[in-house]
């Protein structure tokens, strides 16, 4: 069968429409038509009507309401007509009845009694689209309207707006303004923009990389003692290793908690503090720009929000480096004591994210100074990048999947910045614990993979907590 429907977008306001049913149904093509335009002219005939949608009608005293069985004298003054109800009998009355007055009919999961569809929507501002599955199945249309939703950022809107002054003030003829606004929006091309991306963060690691591996096989180990070297692994190699297993099982299951895992498990056992952040940066850095590139592929990234926190997280992320490497040489019980306290926090934080409720979309403010106090805790902390900004911005009612992917991608540049920092004030002296997190992580990645969705998100976040609040304390305990 063809699809031969044919989509429009009307004015409500130019519209009278009667609704038919005041239960559940009711309640949602009423919603529907407000939602789009609350001035809507709406007339609702029906016996019975729910109290929800009673609470709804409190708010539109417009609205005009009928409650009593419908009769074809309410099809007076009506251009279009919704029936809401699961009566087939009544269904086929108020169709042929309004039919026989030219009215168009839509009938709630009754396909044939329809002369048109009301589809799933998507509202961004002055983008609004349309879904239809020709009436065989909402449901489909429904998951494609809340993924679409995810997808198209909210600043959607204000490129609408940019583009339509560029429009009306442009100059030129015809052809030359095409030619201009298709330049504009040339930054859609998906592929294009991707294989930037990924070029990018290709070349970054590509070069870090060789870097520190040429740097330390040239310090540390020449060709002709690589047979001893293997056999005098330090002890810190494994230890390492375990806790870079431990660390990435629990940040693959969870989500977050790779870098505040380490730290604290890295603090337990005495290692050097200013290698603690070094070492975390470096080896996270692979992880973060692997992450960051795959939620940029899937449009999880809003490149504003990017700049307003890689930038200042960069800045804040070098402050944090140098400072923990002064005071970590310097004042060792102190800086063991802040972090310790700053770790506590972070549990205490993760907390109260695991029982955050859903809550509206507050106005961003301060997205610079996030960014930069995201990026020095992290570094001067050896983790809590995650902990911080994502929970911060979740509390301001942003979208997970976009809040998630732009934290991850800015979070490589954050990770870089760090690395570079501690890699030149302290060269690779802490190779080994470098080389255990890695090796540590890549080993249990396929089983934080196995872990991942299985694990109630609240029940693993509070498992994180807990256990970086236990390591916490302790190490408070074991200082005064």
């Amino acid at each position: 069968m063809k699809n031969n429907l044919f989509p429009i977008f009307l004015k409500t306001e130019h519209l009278r429409f009667l609704v038919v049913g005041g239960g559940n149904v009711g309640l949602e093509k009423v919603t529907t038509l407000i939602n789009q335009n609350p001035k809507t002219h709406l007339k609702i005939v029906a016996k019975d009507i729910k109290p929800e949608l009673q609470e709804v009608l409190e708010k539109y005293p417009h609205i005009n309401v009928q409650q009593k069985s419908f009769e074809k004298q309410d099809l007076e003054d009506v251009d279009l007509v919704i029936v809401a109800t699961d009566n087939t009998v009544t269904s086929k009355e108020v169709k042929q009845e309004a039919n026989a007055k030219s009215i168009l009919v839509n009938a709630a999961d009754q396909p044939d009694l329809c002369d048109f569809y009301l589809g799933s929507i998507v509202n961004k501002g002055h983008l609004k689209i349309a879904i239809s599955t020709n009436g065989k199945s909402p449901i489909i249309a429904k998951r494609l309207r809340e993924y679409f939703v995810d997808v198209i950022p909210d600043e959607i809107d204000n490129n609408i707006e940019d583009l339509n002054k560029i429009r009306n003030n442009h100059k030129g003829d015809f052809s030359q303004k095409l030619a201009h606004l298709n330049n504009l929006t040339s930054v859609f091309d998906k592929k294009k923009s991707t294989k930037n991306y990924k070029r990018l963060v290709f070349d970054i690691t590509l070069v870090f990389f060789a870097l520190f591996i040429g740097y330390a096989l040239s310090s540390v180990l020449s060709f002709s003692d690589a047979k001893s070297f293997v056999y005098n692994i330090p002890t810190i190699f494994y230890i390492m290793l375990a806790v870079g297993f431990f660390a990435q099982l629990v940040d693959g299951a969870v989500g977050l908690g790779y870098g505040i895992t380490c730290s604290t498990s890295m603090m337990l056992f005495g290692v050097n503090l200013p290698s603690i952040s070094g070492s975390i940066h470096t080896a996270e850095m692979f992880s973060s720009g692997i992450s960051g590139f795959s939620h940029y592929r899937f449009g999880n990234v809003n490149k504003k929000l990017l700049l307003a926190l890689a930038i200042p997280g960069v800045i804040g992320a070098v402050s944090g480096s140098l400072l923990l490497v002064y005071l970590g040489n310097e004042y060792e019980t102190i800086t063991y004591g802040i972090l310790a306290s700053y770790t506590l926090i972070i549990g205490i934080r993760l907390i109260i994210l695991a029982f955050q409720k859903k809550i509206e979309r507050k106005k961003l403010k301060g997205v610079g100074l996030l960014g930069f106090s995201g990026g020095f805790l992290d570094a001067f902390g050896g983790g809590g990048w995650g902990p911080v900004v994502t929970s911060t911005l979740l509390s301001k009612g942003k979208k997970s999947s976009l809040v998630v992917g732009t934290v991850s991608l800015a979070e490589f540049f954050v990770t870089l910045a760090a690395s570079l920092t501690f890699f030149a004030a302290l060269g690779v002296s802490h190779g080994f614990i470098i080389a255990g997190l890695i090796i540590g992580g890549g080993i249990a990645a396929p089983f934080a993979a196995k872990l991942a969705g299985k694990i109630p998100q609240k029940v693993a976040i509070l498992a994180v907590a807990f256990l970086v609040i236990l390591f916490s304390v302790r190490i408070l305990v074991k200082l005064f």
